[in-house]
């Protein structure tokens, strides 16, 4: 098995580092040099790649590739390896056996709080869900087209090592908004590597919701941080008065409980199924530094 992860980032190098024992080579891409240095010390080959231009290098790595994951996000002129004015994959990987996609549960949109399926409406309301969404279809379409299992992974809020409650508690930067209702799925960065793993090793597609079992309000969160560490919660901040990016604050914009079921039925058992189960372990072990 020879495993290319493009856009080695804080998802793709834990995904990356998952595959390192069963692999004969796992080699990851980033925009810098600096980055690719960083790959390196994890037992991971690294390239530079800007998303445009795919060096001899790089295409030697795609020649050999027999699994792929995407992790780069798409832009206004689309996924970098779906474009039309890329070269076609199945000349870059003829190897490829299969490949992941990390989408984002974003392409749901505002579901009012209800329960969400794989099988729910899309109605992404941001630019970067609506681009995701067509990155999604290419991919599934490209995995269709060439008989070669495409997983779409999508995701939830990120954390995990070096990116957590506590690390913003640690900074002064950690916030308990309030707004009546709202929830939020989370997803530790260890389970979505493991997902890949699992769907891999299965040689098997489809979309997956790649999620924690408890969609929670997000300063139930902040508020466990606070008492593993000892440490007075910050003030409630009515979401009305809180001064917010308007990125930050479209993602408030989407309401919604995400549903983990098909991947569960499936037989992949979640490390860790909700916050309190992780904040512990990140806590216990003193790895929520990174």
């Amino acid at each position: 098995m020879h495993v290319l992860v493009l856009g080695a980032g804080f998802s793709g190098s834990a995904i990356a580092k998952a595959f390192l024992p069963a692999a004969q080579s796992v080699t990851g891409t980033t925009r810098s040099e600096e980055k690719a240095s960083g790959l390196r010390t994890l037992g991971i080959d690294a390239l530079v790649y800007d998303g445009a231009v795919i060096s001899s290098e790089l295409a030697a790595v795609m020649k050999r590739t027999t699994h792929l994951i995407q992790s780069i996000a798409p832009g206004r002129d689309g996924d970098p390896i779906m474009r039309e004015d890329a070269p076609a994959l199945g000349g870059l990987m003829p190897n490829l056996k299969w490949a992941a996609y990390l989408s984002t549960v974003g392409v749901y949109g505002d579901h009012g709080g209800a329960w969400v399926t794989e099988d729910a409406l899309l109605e992404p309301v941001s630019a970067r869900s609506v681009e995701r969404v067509a990155a999604e279809q290419a991919w599934l379409a490209f995995g269709k087209a060439s008989n070669i299992p495409v997983a779409v992974l999508r995701l939830s809020g990120i954390y995990g090592p070096g990116r957590n409650a506590f690390c913003n508690l640690a900074a002064g930067t950690a916030r308990r908004l309030i707004k009546p209702n709202q929830v939020f799925n989370r997803i530790r960065v260890e389970d979505i590597a493991g997902a890949a793993l699992f769907l891999s090793g299965r040689a098997t597609g489809g979309i997956y919701n790649v999620t924690d079992n408890e969609p929670a309000p997000p300063q139930d969160i902040v508020s466990e941080a606070a008492r593993l560490m000892g440490v007075a919660p910050p003030p409630e901040i009515p979401f009305e008065t809180a001064e917010l990016s308007p990125m930050a604050r479209s993602f408030y914009g989407e309401n919604k409980r995400v549903s983990n079921r098909r991947l569960r039925d499936l037989g992949f058992d979640f490390r860790f199924p909700d916050y309190r189960i992780s904040l512990a372990d990140l806590w216990s072990n003193g790895r929520w530094r990174g």
